[in-house]
């Protein structure tokens, strides 16, 4: 019998500290950020900045600077937490690092926060399992679509870093993200929850529904599934056998991850009916954008009409929501908002 080895990965430390790798991951931070005060400033002394990040690092004294909380309403209300312009240049500076190393050892549809792998991607796998579990619509099928309770909140930091430290045996990366995960603290023993808005949370929330994704390919041999952040979806023919899938998932998220399904938004629907994912509503023929995300760029030309952003951001969110948009059946609706913005 065959006996599988995890390769690990030692000595990174100097990698991520290295002036270039610092260098680089600034470049990263300052991308649609460069008329920012707060990085106008931190450029103004440049190389002794990125060289007293440096020492803090080598020294083992970085200490992350206090989490900036807000609400976001856009419209749907969620709590964002952003952290300092230095420690968002950390942050890069680590998943330089890590990236490459995880990035292997993710299943092919494990998307979202990965090169070449975002909604449009995820998207297109969806389609593409639909018209073979169907036979190219001929045929039945069914959708599991699952979401994760509350997901980044419940993240539990100690299963995070046993998962991290079966491939880093660098103790000093595993300083660096405890000094990242605990400044994002919610509270309470264990420690749980990642905050929304920091690029690590996204990185690390890959890492910790891997494990899912393994199991679901390996163990429950699932032909049709594809994964984006805690949103996703399992494609079949018959009824029970979703659902005995969606039982075994349960209990590994409970056990393995200490995270439950949610309740309301965890449901067995057929295809033929069309299944909302990714921003798009998918039907056999044609797909549709989801209403919140038209209610959103609404949302946002309202906000455009009272004066709250330029006409150079809204026609700048429109250009994105159009490229985004053109993928589903909505030239219509492209017009309404278009006629709706030059009014």
């Amino acid at each position: 019998m065959a006996i599988f080895i995890m390769k690990t990965y030692k000595n990174l430390y100097q990698s991520l500290c290295s002036p270039k790798n610092l260098f680089i991951a600034y470049l990263k931070a300052r991308i649609n950020k460069s008329k920012k005060l707060y990085v106008i400033e931190f450029e103004k002394d440049l190389i002794n900045n990125l060289n007293l990040l440096r020492t803090e690092l080598l020294l083992h004294s970085y200490q992350p600077r206090p989490l900036k909380t807000f609400i976001l309403r856009d419209p749907k209300t969620r709590k964002i937490s952003k952290s300092h312009f230095r420690d968002r240049i950390i942050h890069h500076a680590l998943i330089n690092i890590l990236e490459p190393i995880f990035d292997k050892i993710f299943i092919y549809d494990s998307c979202a926060n990965r090169k070449g792998k975002g909604t449009l991607f995820a998207s297109k796998r969806f389609e593409k399992f639909q018209r073979k579990i169907t036979k190219n619509y001929s045929s039945y099928g069914r959708c599991l679509k699952v979401d994760i309770k509350h997901y980044f909140q419940n993240i539990n930091h100690n299963v995070l870093l046993n998962l991290i430290k079966r491939k880093i045996k660098d103790n000093k990366i595993i300083w660096l993200i405890k000094k990242i995960l605990n400044n994002s603290l919610m509270g309470g023993e264990p420690k749980i929850g990642m905050p929304l808005g920091n690029l690590t949370s996204q990185f690390f929330a890959n890492i910790y529904l891997n494990e899912l994704d393994q199991f679901v390919k390996h163990n429950l041999k699932v032909k049709y599934y594809v994964r984006y952040v805690d949103d996703f979806v399992m494609l079949h023919q018959s009824k029970k056998q979703l659902e005995l899938w969606k039982e075994e998932v349960s209990k590994f998220l409970k056990i393995n991850l200490k995270l439950e399904l949610h309740p309301d938004k965890t449901k067995i629907i057929p295809l033929s009916k069309g299944i909302d994912f990714v921003g798009f509503r998918n039907f056999y023929y044609f797909k549709l954008l989801r209403k919140r995300n038209i209610r959103n760029m609404k949302f946002k030309i309202k906000k455009y009409k009272n004066n709250e952003i330029t006409k150079e951001k809204i026609f700048g969110i429109y250009q994105g929501w159009k490229a985004y948009s053109k993928w589903a059946n909505s030239s219509k609706i492209r017009k309404e908002i278009l006629n709706e913005i030059n009014k």
